[in-house]
């Protein structure tokens, strides 16, 4: 286990921890784009650009679109690229969202997370990343800034291994604009940890090709005669590698201990957890400030847990299968909603235990749309509420809206 010095702290904001674990991780190409709260990111890796602590070529462009362009072209030539974006800045990505994830190509993007327009709000809330659930890339959500610049660096291990871009996603202010206490890691072990990246595609101008060219329905033969994937075959193939993707981020959390000392648990974190009755389920700081509930209602002999959900995307099923074993009441506290149904965490908890054997009261909890503040005493008033309403044969699994003003 690596030896900690005290020495090595510093007090950094989650936008500089995110900008720090990537000059550790030597990204050769950055693109920019403005937009609150990430901005602080892409400009604390100008500066690392100007002032020679990082040899990049950082890129400045004129949308949000076009920073992730450049990124495409930047990973498929070879280079390990890097971008930030907030809200409607990922919404004005979603093209090229797809176009990365189907192209296979390991970009990783900080996606700070912020409410979506309209109304134009700048607070935080989840909705942005989860509204791009079902773009095909990995999604990770930091806690805290010390596992945001750990989690960078998982994130090119875990991209480049298993060709899949990856969202580190944090929340806007809440961790993006405060600072904490955070112990870089050597330049030194990170090289050790992360080796230079090596693109599958293949550039070589003595042997000249298309990429991403139309791709029909059925397999077709190229130019060679080789039978090639239809559209079909590609969509499986993605499928499959985000499905043995949960080994992969394992063997990676558990490596960086070994390296630095610290893990994150991997798929999903616990907390108090292992003989809870009532679970709180959540991402993020939110889930963060769930173990803060969790103590107060232990201290009222309430045998309450938390369940983080670390990796939204690939969803980790079997994780929450077993940390839901004992459990008689969970309630699942989303910053985001699915409209017209529940929050979309609360939905994929269900799906996953769904037929499995295990079956605790779900209850669906949507709080903090647009910056609203989530307090620990609120959490812990809608867990004391659910299992009143349980104990009276009341209960009703409808969305709960946490501090609505309704």
């Amino acid at each position: 286990m690596a030896v900690r010095e005290a020495s090595r702290v510093v007090v950094i904001t989650g936008n500089e921890a995110m900008a720090l674990g990537a000059r550790l991780c030597r990204v050769q190409v950055v693109a920019a784009y403005p937009i609150t709260p990430q901005s602080p990111v892409t400009e604390a890796l100008s500066h690392y650009v100007e002032s020679g602590a990082l040899d990049a070529q950082y890129v400045t462009v004129e949308s949000e679109h076009s920073a992730l362009s450049v990124c495409i072209g930047a990973s498929t030539v070879g280079a390990r690229a890097f971008t930030a974006t907030s809200a409607n800045g990922l919404a004005y990505m979603c093209e090229q969202i797809h176009w990365v994830a189907g192209s296979r190509l390991p970009i990783v993007m900080g996606c700070v997370n912020r409410a979506m327009a309209a109304p134009w709000n700048v607070l935080n809330d989840q909705q942005d990343s989860m509204s791009q659930r079902d773009a095909g890339w990995i999604q990770i959500f930091a806690r805290n800034n010390q596992e945001i610049i750990d989690t960078v660096i998982q994130a090119y291990r875990i991209a480049e291994s298993v060709s899949v871009p990856v969202m580190v996603c944090y929340d806007g202010y809440l961790l993006s604009h405060t600072v904490m206490p955070v112990e870089p890691p050597e330049q030194a072990a990170v090289d050790a940890f992360l080796p230079p990246y090596r693109p599958h595609t293949i550039l070589d101008p003595a042997s000249p090709r298309n990429l991403n060219q139309v791709t029909l329905a059925d397999p077709r033969m190229n130019a060679e005669g080789a039978l090639c994937h239809g559209y079909l075959e590609l969509r499986y193939l993605l499928q499959e590698a985000l499905e043995r993707a949960p080994e992969t981020i394992e063997a990676v959390d558990a490596e960086y201990e070994r390296a630095f000392g610290r893990s994150w648990g991997g798929m999903t974190w616990g907390y108090r957890a292992d003989d809870a009755d009532v679970l709180l389920i959540a991402a993020g700081s939110l889930a963060s400030e769930a173990t803060v509930a969790v103590d107060a209602l232990r201290e009222e002999g309430i045998a309450a847990g938390v369940l983080g959900i670390r990796v939204y995307r690939p969803f980790p099923r079997r994780a929450v299968i077993d940390a839901c074993r004992r459990a008689k009441l969970a309630l699942v506290f989303d910053k985001s909603l699915s409209y017209g149904y529940e929050g979309p965490i609360g939905t994929d908890v269900k799906a996953a235990l769904f037929g499995s054997g295990v079956a605790p009261t779900v209850q669906s909890c949507v709080c903090g749309l647009g910056g609203r503040d989530v307090k620990s005493g609120e959490l812990a008033d809608a867990v004391r509420d659910a299992l009143q309403d349980v104990a009276t044969g009341l209960f009703e699994p409808r969305l709960r809206w946490i501090n609505c003003q309704i």
